[in-house]
């Protein structure tokens, strides 16, 4: 039974972050390739609004909190999420800059593996009960 709802969140987290994935592309791709600014300012640009967009859905949907401390749950949502953009500049970094792989590659590739840091912590800190 736990396994199950577990899972049933991780999907809809899932699915909450698949919109995010859309914001955070469209913002970086906006920031980096129209008005030409640094590729790892405008992975974090994109990066904030998909977190901040990702806490609020999270929050009513995947795992419909009522605690009514807002602002100190959308912190540890939000601080986890930087840990997670520090995790995701370090893989791009990585396979970008070091191993020359395609940009928007290296991004997909930091934002399926952050995607279970995410989950976790925010499972277990943000949303605990």
């Amino acid at each position: 039974m736990l396994q199950n709802i577990l899972l049933l969140k991780l999907i809809k987290f899932c699915c909450v972050g698949f919109s995010g994935m859309i914001l955070d592309f469209g913002t970086t791709s906006i920031l980096k390739e129209k008005l030409k600014l640094n590729k790892y300012f405008s992975n974090s640009m994109g990066f904030a609004l998909a977190a901040t967009s990702n806490y609020f859905i999270n929050r009513l949907w995947t795992f419909q909190s009522e605690n009514s401390h807002v602002i100190t749950e959308y912190l540890s949502f939000i601080t986890i999420a930087v840990m997670g953009l520090l995790i995701n500049n370090a893989i791009i970094y990585a396979l970008n800059d070091r191993m020359k792989l395609n940009f928007y590659v290296s991004k997909l590739m930091a934002i399926l593996m952050v995607t279970f840091w995410n989950f976790g912590l925010n499972y277990l800190i943000t949303f605990a009960k």
